[in-house]
């Protein structure tokens, strides 16, 4: 028998295929997330680039209605930082002086956590794939090795034909489950490097975000201290 893997599958224990089968499973779902991920990514970081650019002709006039409208746009609804600021200016136009800027501050501190867990949606797949795979390949190793041992206590003998199924099956069980577990810790540690980077940016445009509610409160404030 040729012991390349469609041999192997058609050819295996029960509980070998079993295992390669959940295996499988675990690469295909690590694909389908990073499929997800790779979308909804970046099209929320493009759309917040957009937003960023259209927002800095209302900023630049001190106004926060005019900047809250274009945030509402459905054109920016999976911007990450539109959710941000759609918080931070619902609260500041609300009550535009330095309580209201208190108020959007924990608005937006409330909003980041939420985004946080969108960003962060199906790394834990990867995660518990990247973590879990070559045990789960080893347990297939294991029925493999016993497969080859029945098989010798079957024949009567020790030579290479009555184990060669058994350390085939063995083997490739292994090789899935190491290949499996490089593809999910490879994924995880990508999409965590994006998610960081997108993280940062947020809490810069917060920042960003407050001090020009502050620089809107203070000349009032100065005008009322004359």
């Amino acid at each position: 028998m040729d012991y390349n893997l469609f041999e192997l599958l058609a050819h295996a224990s029960i509980p070998v295929q079993m295992i390669l089968g959940v295996l499988a499973i675990m690469a295909i779902g690590c694909l389908y997330v990073a499929i997800e991920r790779t979308w909804s990514l970046g099209k929320a970081r493009n759309q917040s680039r957009d937003l960023a650019a259209a927002l800095n002709e209302p900023f630049s006039k001190g106004d926060f209605d005019g900047a809250l409208k274009i945030v509402r746009k459905d054109e920016y609804k999976a911007s990450y930082l539109g959710h941000l600021l759609e918080k931070g200016l619902s609260e500041f136009a609300l009550r535009p002086d330095k309580h209201g800027v208190e108020a959007a501050a924990r608005a937006m501190r409330n909003q980041s956590v939420g985004e946080s867990a969108l960003l962060n949606k199906g790394i834990g797949v990867l995660a518990t794939t990247g973590s879990t795979s070559p045990f789960v390949g080893l347990v297939g190793t294991i029925f493999g090795i016993i497969n080859a041992f029945q098989g010798m206590a079957e024949s009567g003998s020790g030579g290479l034909g009555s184990v060669a199924a058994g350390i085939a099956e063995a083997l490739w069980a292994t090789a899935f489950g190491i290949t499996v577990a490089i593809l999910g810790v490879w994924l995880f540690n990508w999409f965590n490097g994006k998610i960081a980077a997108i993280s940062d940016d947020m809490g810069v445009a917060s920042q960003e975000f407050l001090d020009w509610c502050e620089k809107q409160v203070l000349p009032p404030m100065e005008d009322a201290a004359k």
